[in-house]
């Protein structure tokens, strides 16, 4: 064990290219690691910190700690064999994530989905987006302090999940999407319990507004802090809420629709001006009431009879016989919670992909994260990254 004394120490501060100079006193730039074990950068992500006192010059993040090679994986099974991976990535949202597989297969080989099948689709994609909100609802508070609101959302989120635990056994990872359809068809008392957690929703939500929108602490934390302007935005291709926040009226749902039964529903695609970490908070609470009229119009307007799944696709091993023509390239792409959700696909005509690559939405979204720091102190860095609603197992794959 070596021990410097005052003068050997001293010296060696005197020596660092990154000191003023003596008669400043003080370390000019610092460089502060946040993680990869930071519980404010929601998984295993490291933000490398570059400050000036408190206050950010740089932001650069270091990801794929929870790398896992799934895109390689997809290439080892055949197409249905991928379905299972599919939900190790955002793990918040799984339903998006076999959504944006089995559309692109769908999209390849040329699959026609029944209309009650769609319905069915549409009803499990925003339930599952109302979890994916109120999980990030709740993260939020506890990154400004706030801990009561995050046992709310667990609480409400409860219903969301034991919904999708009736659909399909599960209650994270699902692996319910089959090509063609659904892996089973719903009960109709699952369907009107839909509705029931809809009502039971619109009427908890006020909860959070009235800790969070009008409160003049989260205001001082939120509003002005992590600008990212409708340029910036659209340079760095953002998507989902992130993007609706900053200006640009974009969604898949209404713009590239994978399920036509968006089309059948009344709803608006949510945008703010603000983009900062507040218009965020604003454009997801209110896609959060999007979705439950989507939900309540799905649950009354849902065909009573036809196929869960594509009958002329089959279920069981004829799934494992889907396949693409030969030399064909695809992409697909959802809506998810997150943000544009994309799969690319080369088919070389057997019943696995060649090759497949996935374009995670908050891989994307993390891109802006210096750009909306600079200039800001710590814990707006904090509040920031947690506004983006990112989840690592999507980003690292």
């Amino acid at each position: 064990m070596v021990t410097l004394n005052q003068q050997t120490a001293a010296d060696l501060w005197k020596n660092r290219a990154d000191r003023v100079p003596e008669s400043g006193g003080q370390l000019k730039l610092v460089t502060l690691n946040m993680g990869p074990q930071h519980p404010s950068t929601h998984g295993v992500l490291r933000l490398k910190v570059t400050l000036e006192g408190e206050v950010v010059r740089q932001v650069e993040p270091v990801i794929g700690y929870l790398h896992r090679g799934v895109e390689k994986l997809f290439e080892d099974g055949s197409y249905l064999q991928a379905i299972p991976l599919t939900d190790r990535l955002d793990y918040v949202a799984a339903m998006h994530n076999n959504y944006a597989l089995v559309h692109a297969v769908e999209k390849m080989a040329g699959i026609q989905v029944p209309e009650r099948a769609q319905y069915l689709r549409a009803l499990t994609m925003e339930v599952q987006r109302i979890a994916s909100h109120y999980l990030w609802m709740g993260t939020f508070g506890l990154d400004l302090g706030a801990v009561t609101p995050f046992f709310w959302a667990m609480r409400d989120r409860e219903g969301a999940l034991g919904l999708m635990e009736r659909m399909c056994g599960a209650r994270l990872t699902y692996n319910y999407y089959r090509f063609g359809g659904l892996k089973n068809d719903m009960s109709p008392e699952l369907i009107r319990d839909c509705g029931r957690y809809a009502k039971y929703v619109r009427e908890r939500i006020p909860e959070f507004e009235n800790v969070f929108t009008d409160n003049d602490i989260f205001q001082m934390r939120t509003q002005g802090v992590g600008k990212l302007s409708k340029e910036t935005a659209l340079s760095y291709g953002v998507s989902g809420p992130l993007a609706r926040a900053s200006g640009i009226d974009f969604d898949l749902r209404r713009d590239d629709p994978f399920n036509p039964v968006y089309q059948k529903v009344n709803w608006k695609v949510i945008t703010s001006n603000r983009g900062d970490c507040y218009g965020r908070y604003l454009v997801r609470v209110a896609e959060m009431y999007q979705s439950l009229n989507i939900i309540e119009q799905i649950v009354a307007d849902m065909p009573e009879k036809g196929d869960y799944l594509a009958p002329e696709v089959g279920a069981g091993a004829r799934q494992h016989r889907v396949k693409g023509p030969e030399k064909a390239e695809v992409y697909g792409r959802v809506e998810s919670a997150k943000g544009e959700m994309g799969v690319y696909i080369c088919s070389d005509g057997t019943n696995r992909p060649y090759r497949m690559k996935w374009r995670p939405a908050t891989l994307v979204n993390l891109a802006p994260l210096n750009d909306m720091c600079i200039g800001q102190k710590v814990p707006d860095l904090v509040a920031t990254l947690g506004s983006i609603d990112i989840v690592l197992g999507d980003i690292d794959r």
